[in-house]
């Protein structure tokens, strides 16, 4: 198996769905980003979004937690490459981050992933960079998030 087979190279993976609840929208936000239309219903309806919705940055943590549920799981693909299974590293960051659609209180968000390149560190024997189109959308199929992402993988 090579490298391109067992990362899914130009697959999309759903990671999973989330049902974002005002209660857990309002938590979040006082926390992390408490702008009046992430933390009172009432304000939020008089607001240029009109509504209760979730932080930016809440629907990209929640990417992140359901990304590290799957933990680049290969749906069912075993390595049989030459040598140990790949194992993760830490990711670099992110690019290209756009929220496209405010998810409101009540909205569930399929986040999906796709593995689109890697390539070899010259810096760093025996570690690739894999490279990721992260994305999420809501129960009518608009784009809600979608970033760049990457990870570092050993291949040794």
């Amino acid at each position: 198996m090579t490298l391109d087979e067992y990362f899914l190279i130009g697959e999309t993976v759903t990671l999973g769905s989330h049902k974002f609840e005002a209660d857990e929208i309002k938590a979040f936000a006082k926390k992390y980003d408490p702008q009046i239309f992430h933390v009172d219903v009432e304000a939020a309806k008089k607001s240029v979004l009109g509504g209760l919705c979730a932080s930016g940055w809440h629907t990209a943590a929640t990417w992140m937690k359901y990304n590290l549920e799957k933990r680049m799981e290969t749906e069912g693909v075993r390595w049989t490459g030459p040598g140990p299974q790949p194992e993760f590293g830490p990711s670099p960051g992110f690019r290209n981050l756009k929220w496209l659609k405010p998810v409101y209180a009540g909205e569930t968000v399929t986040f999906t992933r796709t593995a689109q390149a890697h390539r070899p560190l010259t810096g760093r024997p025996g570690w690739n960079l894999l490279t990721l189109r992260s994305e999420g959308f809501d129960s009518t199929g608009d784009k809600v998030i979608e970033f760049d992402s990457a990870v570092l993988v050993k291949v040794e």
